[in-house]
């Protein structure tokens, strides 16, 4: 077995007020979030059916007039006078857990609030044609009565068709196609001037096409994308494989359910996840998609996960280290969003109770709290607390190091479960921000192909074992230690997260040329804010932004090593 270091020993860290509002903050998250959050999920869902209800041409028509009242808003903007360009969406309804400082400068707001259609959805190319406010349950809702679905649906019902472009999506289908970014066919960009672009891979805009991704919105507004669909069937057929040993043996186990080292393309699955749950043991999952007659056979035992009293799912799979493997038919939307109710495991620190039978059943329906309103009715001080007592990070590796990278997490910040997900980095015909390591199609490692060179997420979500033990914990200085080493090993942070890198090192970990040539093209220095800026963490004044921007003019952007 691979050596593991002993975990520290650290001083015990004194208790404040904020360690004891976080112990009871369930009395909130019971009383106020979750009646709000159901009220908010009703609105949204009478809102998804009352624009189902309209035709496409008449959502198209609104579409249409909705782009116009983006381009004028950008055309009114003084850029003397005015600050940088920026959506009118609260800093606190993002998704992701990194808080959106740069909004607390001066800017010009520009309402995307009203682009939240499904524009069409083409049988015949297998084409869904969204605006970015489309989120992934509404789209499923849609697709999937028609035996169709994105071929990439990231797991939480509320991440949105833009964040998912802009940021990062995945799946357990991604090592079939990517992530989000790369089954999109076309972007639908109105630019710093006010100019409607449709960017694809083949067209004059092309450029951009390949910079969008990972740019988190500082290359143009985005109004409408054309997303790649897939046939799919009623169920999903799921086996769970128990794994144990150390961790490097759990890590072959993960990259063999899912790449066959013999190359044989009819034993890659349609679905793959990991879940590690401690320095030993794991569940490796493996999905097919499967017809309702083949569901129903006899014998075959079909599990409803959606279901608001069923076990969350993380709980549920870890029986399989019980019981042993084990194969189940699991309906094709409920699989998809089937860390949604317990946002992965996020949900057992949220209320520690919600996992009990008596919870799920009397009160389950009102899962999962809306991460926007547990961001809202959080201070400063809260907010803080979590990022030093917190990890919410993903870890995009090269698959042959996902066993390194278990182990790393494990020696520096002890957290488990741990969510393990491929997806293939193409070899794009412009470099992007992100990128394969080079050579990577002469090494021939598993799960590699000539095209795209094999990743995983290695999903870091819940409190670091110190933290639970009462111990001290630098927060800030284990995500320093996960960058540095993620820069090392060819590795990338979603920005979604919070980061301690500065500028230097942001573009180690990045590619900029792309970008930045992109940035300037489209006259986007002094309309939007750099990606870097826009990730940074920390408040940003006026003159910070300011002075950032005026930097970004006088140079391309931070010389990397």
């Amino acid at each position: 077995m691979a050596d593991l270091k002993a975990p520290l020993v650290r001083p015990k860290r004194k208790k404040t007020w904020v360690d004891y509002f976080v112990k009871f903050r369930w009395i909130i998250v019971i009383f106020v979030v979750l009646p709000i959050s159901a009220t908010l999920y009703f609105l949204i869902y009478l809102g998804d059916m009352y624009s189902e209800s309209k035709s496409y041409e008449q959502r198209r028509k609104e579409h249409d007039e909705n782009v116009l009242k983006v381009i004028k808003r950008l055309k009114q903007r003084n850029a003397a006078k005015d600050g940088l360009v920026c959506t009118a969406r609260k800093p606190w309804i993002a998704v992701g857990m990194r808080n959106v400082d740069y909004k607390r400068a001066r800017h010009f707001e520009v309402d995307l609030g009203e682009f939240r259609n499904i524009l069409e959805i083409n049988k015949e190319k297998m084409i869904a044609r969204v605006e970015p406010l489309v989120n992934m349950g509404q789209i499923s809702r849609a697709t999937v009565p028609m035996n169709l679905s994105l071929a990439v649906v990231a797991e939480l019902d509320d991440l949105t068709v833009g964040g998912l472009i802009n940021g990062y999506g995945i799946e357990g289908s991604s090592h079939l196609y990517g992530l989000f970014a790369d089954t999109v066919e076309a972007y639908e960009i109105v630019l710093a001037g006010g100019e409607l672009v449709r960017a694809t891979r083949d067209n004059e805009y092309s450029d951009l096409f390949y910079a969008i991704p990972w740019s988190q919105g500082t290359l143009g507004l985005l109004v409408a994308a054309e997303i790649r669909l897939i046939p799919v069937k009623e169920y999903m057929r799921l086996t769970y494989i128990p794994v144990k040993g150390d961790l490097q043996a759990l890590a072959q186990s993960y990259m063999d359910s899912f790449a066959p080292k013999d190359g044989d393309e009819s034993k890659i699955p349609d679905f793959v996840e990991g879940m590690v749950y401690n320095p030993t043991e794991g569940v490796m999952m493996v999905g097919t998609y499967a017809s309702k007659a083949e569901a129903k056979k006899k014998g075959n035992k079909i599990n409803n996960v959606g279901w608001w009293f069923k076990p969350w799912f993380y709980q549920h799979a870890q029986t399989a280290l019980k019981k042993g493997q084990f194969v189940e038919y699991i309906p094709t939307r409920e699989y998809y969003h089937r860390h949604t109710r317990c946002l992965y495991w996020e949900g057992k620190l949220i209320l520690p109770f919600g996992d009990q039978f008596w919870f799920r059943f009397l009160f389950g329906w009102l899962m999962p709290p809306k991460v926007s309103l547990l961001k809202a009715t959080q201070g400063e001080a809260i907010r803080n607390y979590y990022h030093d007592m917190h990890v919410i990070q993903d870890m995009l590796v090269p698959l042959y190091k996902v066993g390194d990278a278990l182990e790393w997490v494990h020696n520096e910040m002890e957290v488990y479960p741990i969510w393990l997900c491929p997806h293939k980095l193409y070899k794009s015909p412009i470099k992007q921000q992100i990128y394969p390591e080079p050579g990577f199609e002469y090494e021939k490692r598993q799960g590699d192909t000539e095209d795209a060179q094999m990743y995983t997420d290695v999903g870091v979500y819940y409190a670091p074992g110190p933290v639970l033990r009462g111990e001290e914990f630098d927060g800030s200085e284990a995500v320093r230690k996960m960058e540095k080493w993620l820069i090392e090993n060819h590795g990338f942070q979603p920005q979604y997260a919070v980061s301690e890198l500065d500028e230097k090192s942001f573009w180690r970990m990045f590619d900029g040329d792309l970008y930045e040539h992109c940035r300037k093209k489209y006259r986007a220095v002094g309309t939007f804010m750099s990606v870097y800026y826009k990730s940074k963490k920390g408040r940003k004044t006026e003159k910070e932004v300011r002075e950032a921007e005026q930097a970004h003019l006088e140079t391309a952007y931070a010389e990397a090593d």
